[in-house]
């Protein structure tokens, strides 16, 4: 099976060598909305591209590492589940929680990707050599970004970051032919 997927050779090479990928939550892997319960209980509406995205990347050997203003039970069972272990929740300073994950992974700022849509992104989206944003990101988010993908958050746009970042990598291919059973994929294989 030959992959349907194709993105600017430009935005590929950009993507390339990228090892840890920074993914905020509300507005990039939600749709950005507070539901609330009767008790008060935040609530939220995680999409299934976006986490077999996720899962997709950590199988090529690409870190994925949460950073998030909020924290909730939600986002924690989500990430869990997602096998995520790199996080930061319940802060708004980003960048040196972003630069704490590069420490305890031994990656650079030159190894990293980000998706984010609102101002407490934007100083770690500088500093990543790949940025992302959804479409109905903040101005300033999407004038920051390499890329702005065409899925709306919450609905597949941490998906295909994940996408472009394995196709960039030399990874999609591989994992789409295991997928298909028409080849193997060796777990964290380069």
């Amino acid at each position: 099976m030959r992959p349907a997927l194709t993105w600017p050779a430009e935005t590929l090479l950009q993507a390339q060598g990228v090892r840890i990928v920074f993914f905020d939550v509300d507005g990039v892997l939600t749709d950005g909305g507070l539901y609330f319960s009767a008790e008060g209980e935040t609530l939220k509406r995680f999409h299934t591209l976006d986490g077999h995205g996720i899962k997709l990347l950590a199988q090529a050997g690409i870190i994925p590492a949460v950073i998030s203003g909020r924290d909730s039970a939600p986002l924690r069972l989500r990430l869990a589940a997602l096998g995520v272990t790199h996080l930061r929740l319940g802060t708004e300073d980003k960048l040196p929680a972003a630069q704490a994950l590069l420490g305890e992974t031994g990656l650079t700022w030159s190894q990293a990707a980000v998706m984010g849509d609102d101002w407490p992104d934007l100083p770690v989206m500088a500093r990543a050599a790949f940025a992302c944003a959804p479409p109905k990101a903040h101005a300033e988010a999407k004038a920051t970004a390499q890329y702005i993908t065409t899925a709306e958050a919450g609905a597949g746009a941490a998906r295909e970051l994940c996408d472009l970042l394995l196709v960039a990598n030399g990874q999609y291919e591989r994992l789409l032919q295991a997928a298909t059973g028409q080849g193997p994929a060796k777990e964290g294989a380069p």
